[in-house]
């Protein structure tokens, strides 16, 4: 009997920001594939039992993704009900796409569970779109968690302090005037966070 695969998005990390039916899932699967970056607070109230880490392994080396898609078929395959468990929104950060693509080619059934979404600033769309360049922008790594960093730009130069101070994933965007400072971005989040703050 074949299982079935749950492409479950964690949001930012917060427990709290779980959708309803990301937690009824992650409760009922039998497995939960999971890397680092749902929050730990999540990874945490999940069963040791039926945790597996396809994230970093010992000496820092990175699980393949190949593994991953190996794994999820394999699991289904022997009836099992998987969660894979992903930071954000399964199709914008992580491997989404690809894991589904390849359940499809093996007809292993899937569902997308959608996460509280962390979507990356599209400015280059914002700006055609007639939005001004100094619009303030931030980009808030690991939100919610503890040790969060806040970097601030505009939608003209968001993308150069980005790469400059290598804000990564889980990472949020928050676009507009409430961007304009650190302070006002932890305010909007209601997170008392003393993160860092990246400028400009």
């Amino acid at each position: 009997m074949t299982g079935q695969v749950y492409l479950v998005g964690s949001g930012p990390g917060d427990p709290e920001l779980l959708t309803v039916k990301a937690r009824r899932l992650i409760e009922a699967a039998d497995v939960v594939l999971h890397d680092k970056l749902p929050g730990p607070e999540i990874l945490a109230s999940i069963p040791e039992a039926k945790r597996e880490d396809v994230g970093k392994r010992a000496g820092g080396e990175w699980t393949p993704q190949e593994y991953t898609n190996h794994r999820l078929v394999e699991l289904a395959g022997d009836g099992k009900t998987v969660a894979r468990l992903k930071g954000g929104d399964p199709f914008v950060f992580g491997r989404g796409g690809e894991e589904a693509e390849h359940l499809a080619a093996n007809g292993v059934p899937f569902e997308y569970v959608p996460g509280v979404t962390k979507l990356p600033a599209y400015t280059g769309e914002l700006r055609d779109a007639g939005m001004d360049p100094e619009t303030p922008v931030a980009l808030v790594e690991r939100a919610t968690w503890p040790g969060q960093r806040v970097a601030v730009g505009t939608l003209e130069t968001i993308v150069d302090v980005r790469d400059r101070e290598e804000i990564e994933p889980p990472a949020i965007t928050v676009i507009g005037d409430v961007a304009a400072t650190r302070e006002r971005v932890a305010a909007f989040l209601q997170n008392g966070s003393d993160g860092d703050e990246m400028e400009e």
